[in-house]
């Protein structure tokens, strides 16, 4: 259980004594089509961006409409006819000033994304940095992913031709590294974008519209629009003019997305859905290192993130070592308001989505497994806000109820005492989401070969949190997960496609021609006389 005197003293820490005065609104420009901001003329209703650290500092409202998702599939169309015949190294030009537009704003949209997600402000920069680096990753690889190859010898070539008109839905979740790198892979590949954010980060989304804005591209190439998934993102989803579907987001919505496409499944569709990922602990893990790593895969971005470690199966041998120092160090994590000094976790989101992460604890609890450090609601002096302590519970699964079916929401992790590799495995490739898996051993012992054959996973990390990816390495989230298809850097293929060809140079010789074709020579034709097609 949490201690409650140490709880509220570690609050008290990083909480304001008084309340500091609320930033400004946002500027709210409305959607971005056809290289203009433009406000809607018929609004079907309003997002409310408030920040989930402090109720009281209101963004703004932004302003949506059902109509504009036709408009800006129609810029986008007319902006792809000219950006598909722009050459690789232009795209990657105006690519670069994206990049440096990014690079010289870092610090005011890390404020930015501080008051719409509630991250701590080290986090936010630290996506800012994430996102600069992604772009220079497709830069330097992404560019060769989709280049030309040329076969000399049979005069043929491949091309990576562009899909079109790509539709983007972005996730809530590090809503600025996600859609720049999404944007930036179609962007490359010379598709125009329609970018529908995720209805609680629209200020994001407006952020990557001014950045392109200032890109110099054709109009149209890029396009956003605002608005909840309910109406705008259906509406965009089954727009018969988009050639492409980019979804990031939860299972439920990508079900749901899926049905609605069924009457198209020659549109190149592709669904993230992470669910959270999976640890396992042998034996022979190292203390310190397995412990950080799972507070930080579990904990950071208060457990929301779509790798976030949500179950972790620690062997039996290891438990006393492992189990007790993670509980001991979860109590002691600094949750508070992002721009207080020496955070590590903010609040949730959304106040549904903690009022869903106290019902999966109390549902844990009702179930008979152990809370080994409770989570729950918690309020901070100064900030009105979805603040949540860190929850770790003890899942009893020999009793039929292991709870490897659902994502457990918000700062969740589920430990399962296991003895052996086989049951640590059996349960591990029987969980249904399995984006990523951690594994902590010794790197050079007996344990670590077997692990790698027998689990299912997306992505193997050893001795590393589940949070630790690189966009160079693909990986196919397995389960629930995804739809098998790899991320990171082969993003590139998805949103082209190959086109091959082979071109003729060798003069005409009826000498070799195969069998069964009979070809007259200009000297039978003369005799024969010129067959007229018209002749009655």
């Amino acid at each position: 259980m949490r201690d409650p005197v140490q709880q509220r003293a570690i609050l008290r820490d990083v909480s304001a004594q008084t309340a500091p005065p609320i930033p400004e609104r946002v500027l709210r420009r409305g959607d971005y089509i056809w290289g203009s901001f433009l406000k809607p003329e018929q609004v079907d209703g309003y997002l409310n961006a408030t920040n989930p650290g402090d109720r009281r500092d209101v963004l703004g409202r932004f302003a949506f409409s059902v109509r504009s998702v036709d408009d800006a599939v129609e810029s986008a169309a007319k902006g792809t006819r000219a950006w598909r015949k722009v050459g690789l190294m232009e795209r990657a030009a105006a690519v670069q000033r994206f990049r440096d537009q990014l690079a010289e704003q870092a610090e005011p949209i890390a404020q930015l994304l501080v008051r719409e997600s509630g991250k701590p402000l080290w986090e936010a920069r630290q996506e800012v940095a994430a996102s600069l680096r992604a772009v220079d990753l497709f830069l330097d690889d992404g560019i060769g992913i989709v280049a030309p190859r040329v076969m000399e010898d049979i005069a043929g070539r491949s091309d990576y031709v562009p899909r079109g008109v790509v539709a983007l839905i972005g996730p809530a979740v590090m809503p600025l590294y996600n859609a720049v790198g999404s944007t930036v892979a179609a962007v490359l590949g010379g598709n125009g974008v329609v970018f529908k954010p995720s209805k609680y980060s629209p200020v994001a989304g407006q952020v990557l519209a001014e950045l392109w804005d200032r890109t110099k591209m054709p109009r149209g190439v890029f396009n956003l629009i605002q608005g909840p998934g309910s109406a705008v993102g259906q509406r965009l989803v089954n727009h018969a003019g988009i050639d492409a579907l980019l979804f990031t987001g939860s299972y439920e919505t990508a079900r749901e997305l899926r049905r609605a496409l069924v009457e198209r499944p020659e549109l190149p569709a592709m669904f993230q859905t992470g669910g959270k990922a999976l640890a396992y602990v042998h034996e022979d893990a190292p203390r310190e290192r397995t412990v950080y790593e799972l507070l930080v895969g579990a904990f950071l971005t208060a457990g929301q993130r779509s790798n976030s470690t949500a179950r972790v199966f620690v062997h039996t041998k290891a438990w006393d070592d492992v189990v007790p120092d993670l509980v001991r160090r979860a109590q002691r994590l600094r949750v508070g308001y992002g721009l207080d000094d020496d955070v590590f976790m903010g609040p949730l989101i959304s106040d549904t989505l903690r009022t869903r992460f106290r019902k999966y604890c109390r549902a844990l609890v009702s179930k008979g497994h152990v809370p080994l450090c409770e989570g729950d609601a918690i309020e901070l002096s100064g900030h009105r806000g979805h603040y949540a302590a860190p929850g770790i519970y003890e899942v009893r699964w020999r009793g039929g109820l292991p709870f490897l079916n659902e994502e457990p929401p918000g700062p969740l992790l589920l430990v399962y005492r296991v003895e052996s590799i086989d049951e640590a495995v059996d349960l591990h490739n029987r969980a249904v989401y399995r984006p990523v898996t951690s594994v902590f051993t010794r790197v050079d012992g007996p344990a670590l070969p077997e692990l790698r054959d027998r689990l299912r996973t997306g992505a193997l990390n050893v001795n590393r949190s589940t949070i630790g990816a690189s966009l160079r390495l693909p990986t196919s989230p397995q389960g629930r997960s995804g739809m098998g298809l790899p991320g990171g850097m082969e993003l590139m293929r998805h949103l082209t496609y190959p086109r091959a060809g082979i071109v003729e140079t060798r003069a005409f010789d009826a000498a070799h021609l195969v069998p069964g074709v009979e070809w007259a020579d200009d000297s039978t034709v003369g005799e024969l006389g010129a067959i007229d097609l018209h002749a009655e």
